[in-house]
């Protein structure tokens, strides 16, 4: 259906509002509520009281359900019933579009560029209008005729016999059955498959799915003077019947190609005519041949196997292999060791580097190692090298040895391609001095800037064929700058993106397409932006607003809520608790009725500033010298014993100071993690704390068989508990009865999964509830074995706040599930699928799973962002938390641009004073109080209006 039909069938029913009639899904109590279309509307309210339920699982689901009505019957046959949302009529439903957090894609591959498709038209501007340059001389690409290519033939390869080529098919997929006929008409009998040469036989054809190239065999004829007109003559059928192109193999399969668009008059080396793929690095004809496109390689490397070279190699020096033991790879050692006058017990920088060499990457020299079997007898064997001997597993081994050889594998910035992923050719086209990868690596604003006047810079025919990409490419990247991202690069992959980044960046996405008569429904846009920046993202939904379709903005902001048109308070509580409409209408209305949202907006109810800020135990943690993204040899001094607060507009540096440089090093110190930080020179004070526990967003896990339960620990306390009970130790069940995860216990029909996934082919899956456990995860014959008359299944289906009551008496279970109760969880269940928690409930999950241990009172907790998803009155109980933590005498580091959380710091560094290239710099640090004062802090300005308020 177009935008337009779509416009005039909602206007023609004659709906001014989305009428909600009886939902009741989730939480929700059989509520109706009328939401104005065309209109900027905020559903707001506390965790857990049911926003989702209404936004996402009843309006969302009915929009998406009835456009699969309006496919046809065949077409429902293969993709089955989606299950209508429990609700009894939804009247005046436009098309619903969904952009939420969680969608972030984990490709490598997928880019900020690639996403936006802003880099798609690039490529098409640089296969059009770029100029080449050749990667040996750097002089101008010529086109040649067919003399001067004669010339370079008889000059370069005097002597040899060649075969001259030309190219019909170029990276395409296809069967080719008539096009190897045609040839054969033309009167040639032999053609060049995919790199070999084959004689042309009746109905012949090719793999038509696999990708393939292909050359006809003009000549096959030795370059001498004396056969100049031959080879004249075939020089001209090549370069006839491939289109201006020709290449010549040598014996040895050696090709190069000619062009009759592009050569270098030097060197004589030539270039394939420019096409968009030529620029794409997720195409084999664009991509770096050594990284494949991806910019980075692993690879196992001599600092990874030798760490510490103080040692020698019977004291463990090799990593890989530990200490000495009598087994055969120690005698080849010792032997290759012998002949060259040391031994296992010399320290591996005691070694010449030939010696190294050898153990690294093996010798094709024979070592005689002595037999232990028969002895006086040698056998006579290589050294294959402990490298080589490590990739073998990488390739072959079972996963548990490729898992151990990845413990020695670095991942390094790929040497040829120096990280921009493409091949040198490709990066050998210029438009402007710049080639494409260069212009990947300017922030938005910057590759704004260098776009806005380009046609100044280009001649006429570039300037006549660019028009029309070059609107839609500054379109596109207007769109990224008016959602407050001007800080983020086209190459920036998207698994290192925020939820709320990659939210704001679909948005932008779907502002280009400009569609009308549409509900879009975003869950919690705001994540990770700066009050700064807060503005422009408002004026995008308004935009969107404008142009004739309903914003419906899942949101906890108070600047969002007060520029709506419209608010919807979903309450009072949560879980349970939940489920009502307890305010809704517009700002000036809404403020003057009593919900609990109402009142922190109003400031009857609001989050108090502590009489006095922690003077912390006089110790610091001190990182000097970080460099990496873009910071600008920073020190960062930490006060040991406080709550401090990373604040900085959206791109300033405070991932890449604490997640990228900070953590990795505690982490490595305390737990000899892999992951290496970006450049630092020194950290000073790591005696004054024993551990490092980063609480992120990331999902708690992956499939459904993750749960809040199961992460916390706590399903195995309550899985002992059963076992326990009288009818189990009759029935001899023992704890792995009660786990879905294990064959015995679990139904065997969806193996403990409680749904089905049914594979949509073009569509996402769809899950449904198994049809032999009804969604139970268990067997009969295990839900027969109950707990005050609840079985194990019953308790994954108790909210947190009903299993603290149910196992009231049961200290071990209720330790860790009160924690859960004290973060604000107490509406989700302990048997949640972590599929379906936010990245804000996961984090409060983790939090809650050091929560529950014993702390030493020297710890530092990493939070990161922490308020996502949370309201007003959720906010108090975190910092309640992060009190009680801090109060113990451990450390907590919260990035955070909440300022209900950035003013009760004790202490506060502000990173700025821009995001991206104008950012990497401490701005201003000290209490709050000292912070506001400041002239130059954009944080400043908001901290100063919030104390003072």
């Amino acid at each position: 259906m177009s935008a337009e039909n779509s416009v005039i069938n909602t206007d023609n029913t004659g709906f001014e509002q989305i009428e909600v009639f009886g939902a009741r899904e989730h939480n929700l109590k059989n509520i109706s509520v009328n939401i104005p279309r065309n209109q900027l509307v905020v559903v707001t309210g506390v965790s857990g009281s049911g926003k989702s339920s209404l936004t996402f699982d009843t309006i969302y689901a009915e929009g998406q359900r009835r456009y699969m009505e309006s496919f046809s019957a065949y077409a429902r046959a293969f993709i089955g019933g989606m299950e209508r949302p429990d609700v009894d009529k939804i009247n005046g439903l436009s098309p619903v579009i969904s952009i939420e957090q969680k969608t972030t894609s984990r490709n490598p591959r997928s880019t900020v560029g690639t996403t936006t498709e802003i880099y798609d038209f690039m490529r098409l501007l640089y296969a059009r209008t770029a100029e080449a340059f050749s990667y040996v001389t750097g002089e101008k690409m010529e086109k040649q005729s067919a003399d001067q290519i004669v010339d370079i033939l008889l000059q370069k390869y005097d002597g040899k016999p060649l075969s001259v080529l030309a190219p019909v098919v170029k990276g395409r997929k296809g069967h080719y059955r008539e096009d190897f006929v045609q040839i054969r008409k033309m009167g040639f009998n032999k053609v060049r498959v995919d790199g070999e040469i084959v004689e042309i036989e009746p109905k012949m054809q090719l793999d038509r799915y696999k990708t393939h190239d292909i050359e006809i065999v003009i000549d096959r004829l030795p370059i001498r003077d004396t056969d100049r007109y031959r080879l004249s003559q075939s020089v001209n059928a090549a370069l006839k019947h491939g289109k201006g192109l020709m290449m010549v193999a040598g014996a040895d399969g050696q090709t190069q190609m000619f062009s009759q668009t592009l050569m270098c008059p030097t060197s004589g080396i030539a270039y394939d005519e420019p096409a968009p793929n030529t620029f794409s690095f997720n195409s084999p004809y664009g991509a770096c041949p050594t990284c494949k496109g991806l910019g980075v390689i692993q690879e196992i490397t001599e600092e990874s196997v030798m760490p510490d070279k103080s040692l020698s190699i019977a004291q463990g020096g090799i990593a890989p292999l530990g200490e000495y033991r009598d087994v055969w790879i120690f005698k080849k050692l010792e032997a290759i060791l012998k002949g060259h006058k040391v031994s296992l017990s010399t320290p591996l920088n005691k070694l010449s580097q030939e010696v190294l060499q050898i153990i690294l990457h093996g010798s094709e020299e024979s070592i005689e190692v002595a037999s232990v079997k028969y002895p006086g007898t040698e056998w006579n064997t290589r050294f294959e090298g402990i490298i080589n001997y490590l990739k073998n597993f990488q390739d072959s081994g079972s996963d548990k040895m490729q898992e151990w050889v990845d413990e020695f594998v670095q991942t390094t910035t790929c040497p040829d391609c120096n990280g921009l992923r493409l091949k040198k050719e490709s990066l050998h086209f210029k438009i402007d001095n710049k080639n494409i990868a260069e212009l990947t690596f300017l922030d938005i604003k910057q590759l704004y800037t260098w776009f806005e006047h380009l046609e100044d810079r280009l001649n006429d025919r570039q300037r006549l064929i660019a028009a029309e990409v070059l609107k839609e490419i500054r379109k596109r990247i207007q769109f990224l700058l008016d959602v407050g991202l001007d800080y983020l690069h086209l190459n920036r992959p998207m698994q290192t993106l925020s939820g709320g980044e990659a939210q704001r960046i679909r948005l932008a996405t779907q502002i280009g397409t400009q569609l009308v008569g549409v509900l879009y429904i975003l869950d919690e846009p705001s994540i990770g932006l700066h009050q700064r920046d807060n503005v422009k993202l408002i004026a995008s939904l308004k935009q969107l607003r404008d142009i004739g379709n309903t914003v419906l903005v899942v949101e906890h902001d108070k600047d969002m809520m007060l520029e709506s048109d419209f608010i919807l308070d979903i309450g009072p509580g949560a879980g349970r608790h939940g489920g009502h409409v307890v305010a809704q209408g517009n700002p000036a209305s809404f403020l003057e009725q009593n919900s609990l949202t109402a009142q922190y907006l109003k400031g009857t109810a609001r989050i108090a500033v502590p009489d006095k800020r922690r003077d912390g135990n006089g110790k610091f943690l001190t990182l000097k010298g970080a460099t990496g993204n873009n910071l600008k040899n920073v020190t960062l001094n930490i006060p040991l014993g406080k709550m401090t607060c990373i604040t900085g507009v959206s791109g300033s540096g405070k991932s890449s100071l604490i997640h990228n440089t900070l953590f990795p090093i505690l982490n490595k110190h305390f737990f000899r993690a892999k992951k290496e930080p970006l450049p630092f020179e020194a950290i000073e004070g790591l005696e004054h704390i024993d551990k490092v526990i980063e609480v992120d967003q990331s999902p708690i896990g992956r499939t459904p068989r993750s749960n809040p339960a199961t992460y916390t620990g706590v399903f195995s306390e309550i899985r002992s508990l059963f076992t326990q009970l009288p009818e189990a130790k009759i029935r001899g069940y023992k704890p792995g009865r009660f786990s879905f995860n294990v064959k015995g216990g679990r139904c065997e029909t969806c193996e403990g999964n409680g749904m089905r996934v049914i594979e949509m082919e073009f569509l996402p899956d769809v899950h449904v509830p198994c049809e032999t456990c009804k969604g139970k995860r268990y067997n009969r014959e295990t839900l027969e074995v109950r707990f005050k008359g609840k079985s194990i299944a019953d308790v994954l289906d108790m909210t947190v706040e009903q299993a603290v009551e149910f196992f009231e008496y049961q200290p071990a279970i209720t330790r860790k599930i009160k924690t859960l109760n004290d973060v604000g969880l107490n509406y989700i269940t302990i048997g949640q699928h972590a599929t379906t928690l936010s990245g804000g409930e996961a984090q409060r999950v983790k939090l809650a799973t050091e929560l529950s241990k014993k702390d030493t009172g020297k710890t530092l907790y990493i939070l990161d962002e922490p308020t996502t998803g949370l309201h007003f009155a959720d906010i108090q109980h975190l910092l309640d938390v992060l009190n009680k933590l801090t109060d113990k005498g451990n450390t907590v580091l919260i990035i955070e641009h909440n300022l209900d959380v950035i003013k009760m710091a004790d202490h506060i560094i502000d990173i700025g004073l821009e995001g991206g290239a104008g950012g990497g710099e401490i701005v201003c640090e000290g209490t709050p109080e000292q912070v506001a004062k400041n002239k130059r802090s954009y944080t400043a300005k908001f901290l100063k209006m919030e104390l003072e308020a």
